[in-house]
């Protein structure tokens, strides 16, 4: 990114992360492997890579769900390995999952969100208070009183994120929230996380295997087998198209389009990684 980011600024920082595991034949496997990375403080960054290049691994080490094997994870400056500081790190950073059903607990929507304020034995009108803030903030604050088996899979998503955010997070990590939904919830899940960085300048962290969603971020991490393999704004990394695939990954529509106009002679200015970019570049 090219700037010096002070220690204050950095949620996150990672320095040269090792994570060991015994895989089912007992034999040891490297996850991740001499990571060094650090989120600012307000960044959306987007996280792409193959299935198994370790991006799920290093998602849960950001709460601490999984500790390094050697190296340091810091989050907010505080050591992820220290026990004393675990309950300071886990109200720092909020997990939201792939399957939303797995992260709702309580049979109606405002009780799902209480639940993480009520487990910190806040008091109970400031739960009340995080409850509809969060609720507003994900847009489903009409549903408080509703079921959330009869939701859709984006609002019981956002239903997820909320009982985050009632928890008053600083970053929120999403680990490819969109995975399980259909396009409306995809687009749904995106607007919010935007809107929560955007908005109410929450650092967010977002795990995707969708490309025309990495392509919204402020920063992309490209991991392959468990490294980083590359990391810069979405143009940087969506404009070099055979290099993704050489790895298993799409580019956006518009960056493979624009590479196969290129490859046959057709004169297209700029990087295009965006419908808009490419419908600018050709009306020229």
């Amino acid at each position: 990114m090219g700037e010096v980011m002070t220690e204050t600024e950095q949620i996150i920082r990672l320095d040269r992360v090792i994570h060991e595991y015994v895989d089912v034949e007992g034999k040891p496997q490297i996850a991740l492997n001499q990571i060094n990375l650090s989120v600012t403080k307000g960044e959306f960054v987007a996280i792409i890579g193959a299935n198994g290049s370790g991006k799920s691994t290093l998602a849960k080490h950001l709460n601490a769900l999984l500790l390094p094997t050697s190296g340091v994870c810091q989050i907010c400056g505080m050591d992820t390995s220290n026990p004393e500081l675990l309950w300071n790190i886990r109200q720092s950073v909020g997990m939201v999952f792939q399957n939303p059903d797995n992260q709702i607990v309580a049979a109606i929507v405002e009780e799902d969100v209480a639940f993480g304020p009520e487990n910190l034995g806040i008091e109970a009108l400031e739960i009340r208070r995080r409850v509809d803030d969060a609720l507003h903030s994900v847009g489903m604050f009409e549903y408080a009183s509703h079921a959330p088996h009869l939701l859709s899979g984006g609002q019981k998503q956002r239903i997820a994120i909320a009982g985050v955010l009632a928890m008053r997070p600083k970053c929120l990590v999403l680990d490819e929230p969109t995975a399980m939904l259909d396009p409306t919830g995809r687009s749904e899940v995106l607007a919010t996380a935007h809107r929560l960085n955007k908005e109410e300048g929450i650092t967010v962290v977002y795990i995707t295997h969708f490309m025309d969603e990495a392509v919204t971020a402020d920063r992309v991490i490209v991991m392959e087998n468990g490294s980083v393999l590359e990391q810069g704004p979405p143009e940087q990394i969506f404009s070099q198209v055979e290099r993704l695939k050489q790895i298993g990954l799409d580019a956006p529509i518009a960056a493979e389009i624009s590479h196969r106009l290129r490859s046959r002679g057709l004169k297209i200015t700029g990087k295009v990684i965006t419908d808009e970019e490419l419908v600018t570049s050709l009306c020229r």
